[in-house]
């Protein structure tokens, strides 16, 4: 089976703890981990975010006074995909001693067009009390709003329309490469005739990035990796409760925040209803049994179709 493996930023760094380098690399064994689990039954491509990462690089950039000008958001997302890429590729070959194992920079075609440059909406960086993150955004001119029980970075996120090097992954994949592609939901680009390719100033979101890759490559499950069980219905109220199977005909009728659940769940729809296929979501650590549905919550086209009976 064709899986593509997409990790939330919990991959690389929990909710609250600092950007250090041996962090990151410390939670890179634990989600190297996981997707072993499933590479040695199954093709598997990686994906990843890179909001944390990504921010702190900007952070960086902007106090740089020895720049003209700060580097700019598509530069620092294509240096993420690298960094991230190694961290991942080198756990995995450690744990995959036999597998060929290659990380791809991959650039995301966007529309200039999107509304969603009038509208930032994608959270980057540290999160900070509200009083801090005002000041920074007065000083940096940047647009901040509230994430939980913090502030942090808002910037554009516009639809995901094509994966540039999508060919040159599924020929890897023929290959039988476990390719670590699409970071942060890859670098955005757009057409900027008669120019071509340029870069733009936009963090693509990459559960909608994964999905597009998913369908893309034709792959049989996509798998939206995070730090929470499964998603619920009513999530944060008294009558919360898991959704373990649904369809995505019955999932579209549920509501979920546009902030967190949302963007997964929307992802999850769409390459279901592209591809026929199964999404499923729920926590790193059970990645696995994610995928055949004994954890986590399978989103399926139909009541009947199931990749696997729970033990």
């Amino acid at each position: 089976m064709r899986v593509v493996v997409a990790l939330g930023g919990n991959a690389l760094l929990r909710r609250g703890e600092r950007l250090d380098a041996e962090v990151q690399q410390r939670n890179v064994v634990v989600a190297a981990a996981a997707i072993a689990e499933i590479a040695r039954e199954h093709q598997v491509v990686v994906t990843h975010g890179n909001g944390p990462q990504v921010g702190l690089l900007a952070l960086e950039s902007s106090a740089d006074l020895s720049l003209s000008v700060p580097y700019p958001l598509d530069v620092l997302g294509a240096e993420t995909e690298g960094m991230i890429g190694y961290l991942l590729e080198r756990e995995l070959r450690n744990q995959l001693l036999r597998a060929q194992v290659a990380t791809l920079l991959t650039q995301t075609l966007v529309s200039l067009d999107d509304p969603a440059f009038a509208n930032p909406t994608k959270f980057i960086g540290p999160v900070y009390p509200e009083a801090d993150a005002r000041r920074i955004a007065d000083k940096r001119g940047w647009q901040v709003r509230p994430d939980g029980v913090g502030w942090r970075r808002v910037v554009p996120s516009p639809k995901p329309q094509e994966i540039v090097e999508a060919p040159t992954i599924g020929l890897l994949v023929e290959c039988g490469v476990l390719v670590i592609c699409a970071g942060g939901g890859g670098v955005p680009v757009a057409h900027t005739p008669p120019a071509g390719l340029a870069g733009v100033e936009a963090v693509v979101d990459k559960d909608a990035s994964a999905a597009l890759l998913a369908t893309t490559l034709g792959a049989d499950a996509l798998l939206l990796l995070t730090d929470v069980p499964t998603v619920q219905r009513g999530y944060g109220t008294p009558a919360a409760e898991p959704i373990r199977r649904i369809t995505v005909a019955e999932l579209r009728h549920e509501e979920f925040p546009a902030g967190s659940m949302g963007p997964k769940v929307e992802a999850a729809c769409a390459f279901v209803e592209a591809t026929g296929g199964i999404a499923g979501i729920g926590a790193l650590a059970d990645a696995a049994d994610v995928l055949t549905g004994a954890a986590g919550t399978q989103i399926r086209p139909a009541a009947q179709t199931v990749l696997a009976e729970p033990a």
